[in-house]
């Protein structure tokens, strides 16, 4: 069965997910990355790259209240590529049953979805006419690519070779599509060693089959990493019955000084406590990559 994210010359026509995307196509976003970063470093320009073309963003309707935070990204690399923005549109929620109308209600080059139903972008990719590709900026708690990208891109820019990395991922990983899509883009790029730190309770099954080491400790998880990335703070509020207790699992999981001591002494910090490392830049810089490719361009 042919990937769905990918035409049938095997070129990149949707983002879905990382899981699947060869190390060539991973490998190819990162480059482009660069490349727009090197034109526009301290600030954006204009390129005319998908002019023409007509951008929308597609949320849920009851996340709606978060898109704009994460969509002013996507909106500033649309604009930058000289794309028409059209905005971010609602989709009544759950919004799995309607997406497979969508092709007929929407016309347009591609669509930037954040909706809480997980698989979503596969079915309206599965449903858009050849001409339409789809961005999956976070489906429930299965994949955000994007974000993963912009994470690979800072390992890519600080420590420059993937290959000799011990990455540790800390957190809520079995809930966490930010987790999973982590996993398959560093495994696919070949590190060394891929490390997961949580609770027994929040540790997915089949761990070992991709390649992944499971700690329930995080000093011991921590010891000689190269990247640690924090997932978001701890387990949200549908989370709580995996844990004892909220205080307990910052006590054993939260990030200190002693604790990260355990990792080496220029441990790359990445999350959302984590102070950024690569500029605002880069982070549009990555958008406009996957923008381009999946619309068949390049710079």
């Amino acid at each position: 069965m042919r990937n769905p994210q990918l035409n049938s010359r095997g070129a990149l026509t949707h983002l879905l997910t990382t899981e699947g995307v060869s190390r060539m196509i991973l490998t190819r976003i990162l480059d482009t990355t660069e490349l727009f970063l090197t034109a526009t470093e301290g600030e954006i320009k204009k390129t005319p790259l998908l002019q023409g073309k007509k951008v929308v963003s597609l949320v849920d309707q009851d996340i709606a209240d978060q898109a704009p935070a994460v969509m002013r990204g996507f909106e500033r690399a649309a604009k930058s590529l000289s794309a028409d923005w059209l905005g971010i549109q609602t989709l009544p929620s759950p919004s799995k049953p309607f997406l497979a109308d969508l092709d007929a209600a929407i016309d347009v080059d591609i669509v930037v979805l954040r909706t809480q139903a997980s698989g979503a972008p596969y079915l309206i990719a599965q449903h858009v006419g050849p001409h339409v590709h789809i961005i999956n900026a976070g489906d429930g708690s299965h994949a955000d690519p994007t974000r993963a990208l912009m994470d690979m891109f800072t390992i890519y820019r600080i420590k420059k070779d993937f290959a000799p990395l011990t990455v540790v991922l800390v957190g809520a990983v079995s809930h966490s599509r930010h987790a999973r899509s982590c996993i398959h883009a560093l495994t696919t790029l070949c590190v060394a060693e891929v490390r997961v730190v949580a609770p027994l309770t929040l540790l997915p099954e089949g761990l070992a089959q991709l390649g992944v080491r499971a700690y329930t400790e995080l000093a011991q998880g921590l010891r000689n990493a190269d990247v640690v990335i924090m997932l978001d703070q701890g387990p949200d509020e549908t989370q709580h019955s995996y844990i004892p207790s909220v205080q307990e699992y910052v006590k054993s999981y939260g990030l200190t000084e002693e604790k990260l001591s355990y990792a080496k002494p220029d441990c790359l910090l990445l999350g959302i406590e984590a102070q950024r490392i690569v500029s605002e830049t880069a982070w549009i810089a990555v958008r406009m990559a996957v923008m381009s490719l999946v619309a068949g361009v390049s710079p």
